[in-house]
């Protein structure tokens, strides 16, 4: 089960990539397992030597009790202190980001995320990008024929 952030090579480009486990609650996991989850808009922080993920929609799960989760809570990563160092200090540099990938199931059923160091692009990268993605699909248009 994989929840994609579609935009994130399209609007950032990645340059190192990172798997954090995610702190959850009991129906956010059950939320999760639905794929009733968006990260689209989310992105992480760092406070007090801890990273955080902010703008991580999670449907209420229905069959919750009056004890169901928070929509937009803020949810704390697991990284090695020594990741979250080399992160910060990266993001202190000028034009530098934290954003969400994808969040996936590993082999034991927990929950990962992987996070993106990454670089915002401009305007014509973007449209170089469109560009690029436009020349594939004729090229494979053109082998398929």
């Amino acid at each position: 089960m994989i929840i994609n952030n579609k935009k994130i090579y399209f609007e950032y480009e990645v340059l190192e990539e990172y798997s954090a486990g995610i702190c959850l609650f009991g129906s956010e996991v059950k939320s999760l397992r639905e794929s009733k989850a968006s990260i689209n808009e989310a992105y992480c922080i760092i406070e007090n030597n801890e990273l955080f993920i902010r703008n991580m929609h999670i449907s209420e799960y229905k069959q919750s009790s009056h004890y169901n989760h928070e929509v937009l809570r803020d949810k704390k990563l697991l990284l090695n202190r020594q990741e979250i160092n080399k992160i910060q200090k990266k993001v202190k540099e000028k034009g530098f980001t934290i954003a969400p990938i994808k969040i996936y199931t590993n082999k034991k059923g927990l929950f990962k995320i992987d996070i993106g160091l990454c670089r915002g692009k401009k305007s014509f990268d973007k449209k170089n990008t469109i560009k690029e993605k436009d020349l594939d699909r004729e090229l494979k248009r053109n082998l398929i024929n």
